[in-house]
Parts: structure tokens; sequence; C-alpha cells
């Protein structure tokens, strides 16, 4: 959309990295015809290593699921996954999958060694793909973090993300102030306040895991 207008108005929705992806001059001041609301930022990514460890406190090692085709986003969310590892006492493997075999051939691997762990960056792909992932994560008893609540609700341990419903609530009032007169370059791009936790009790008890009380309460939703 970009490529054929700098002047039409666009309101874009769950784009990650807006200012590095070359579609906002900055987060505040926008600049261009382009505004809208992202789907990620950098301190939410050592929040799934975090969460994750807390419900799983013996893991040492996590793989991180994508497709480099449908997720252009993966360099940046895995810079922080890996900044963040350290602190936690883990370490990352980057697992970049293009269909079933590679899935498996992933968390085969994963699988090979104590303390492994799964996570799955939010990509179609790997959307698409959840009963493969969750079935041979499962198999191999790994826990397993997805960042959408599709996952835990198909058998995964938990999930954390945005809730993409209200960014799409709010972007229908920057279209209404733009129809009014308002420019996309005075719009500064929104990153999400809401966040939804998600955990599958019944999954945490096959794994033999003990949810911290603390985070039963945290929950928005949990599976049992």
């Amino acid at each position: 959309m970009r490529e054929q207008t700098r002047t039409i108005p666009i309101v874009f929705v769950l784009v990650v990295d807006p200012v590095g992806l070359g579609f906002a001059q900055s987060l505040a001041r926008p600049g261009g015809n382009i505004t809208g609301f992202s789907g990620y930022d950098a301190p939410m990514m050592g929040k799934w290593l975090q969460l994750l460890k807390k419900v799983a406190p013996r893991i040492s090692r996590v793989a991180v699921i994508f497709n480099p085709d449908t997720a252009p986003y993966a360099p940046l969310f895995n810079r922080e996954i890996e900044a963040a590892a350290p602190s936690l006492g883990m370490t990352v493997k980057l697992a970049p999958v293009h269909d079933d075999a590679t899935i498996e051939e992933a968390i085969a691997s994963q699988g090979r060694e104590p303390g492994g762990s799964l996570l799955t960056l939010p990509d179609s792909f790997n959307a698409t793909h959840r009963d493969a992932i969750i079935a041979a994560a499962s198999r191999l008893s790994l826990p397993l973090m997805g960042l959408i609540d599709i996952f835990p609700r198909a058998g995964a341990l938990m999930s954390y993300g945005i809730d993409p419903v209200d960014l799409y609530a709010q972007a229908a009032s920057y279209i209404d102030r733009i129809l009014k007169g308002a420019s996309p370059a005075d719009l500064p791009v929104q990153q999400p306040t809401k966040f939804s936790l998600v955990i599958n009790l019944k999954t945490a008890r096959a794994l033999g895991l003990t949810v911290p009380p603390s985070m039963l309460d945290l929950a928005d939703e949990v599976i049992e």
C-alpha cells in the first residue's frame, strides 16, 4: 500500500517495528501518510521467557520456532529474546521451519537433552501449523509457550500476548479522526497496552509442573 500512494492516509494494525520497516519516521511523529497500532515491543519479548521460566523453573534452553518467510520481523524478536536469556540462565536456539518435517526436526533436536523448552513467534505459519507443533512438543514433554491464545487452547502450556480485537477497535478511532481532518503524520503510532495471559493447567500437570498461585492469579484464563 505504501508503494501505491504517499498521500492517501493509511492506518495499520499489528505491524511489528513500524519505524524499522520504514512505515514511520518515529513513533511519536510518523511524518507521512501512514500511522497506526504496532503489535509488540522489545520489553515484551523478555517477558515471554520470564513467564516460561516461572512455570517451568528447571528449563535452561529454549528453541524459538518461526518461519522466516512469514515472519519478516523475526530478527528483531530473536535479538531481544537472545539478549534476555542469559539473565534467566537460559540459552537460545533459533529454529527456522518451513513445513511439518522441519517442525519435527527442530523440536526433536530440542528434546534430546534435558532442560529444553519451546517458544513460537506470532507467525501465521505457526498459527496454522499449531497442531503439529503442539503434538511434537507433547510427545517429548517440552513446555511450549505460544504468543497467541489459540496455542494453550489447543494444548500448549501457556500464552502471553496482545489483544488484537482491542487494537482494531482503537484503530477505528484513528480513522474517525483522519476523516474529520487529522493528519496521519501527527497521530503517534500506538503500542499495545492490553495483554492476556492464558495457562493450560491440564498441560502443566501432564508435564509435571506446578503453576505458582501468583501466576494463576495473574492469568486472564486458566484452562482445566
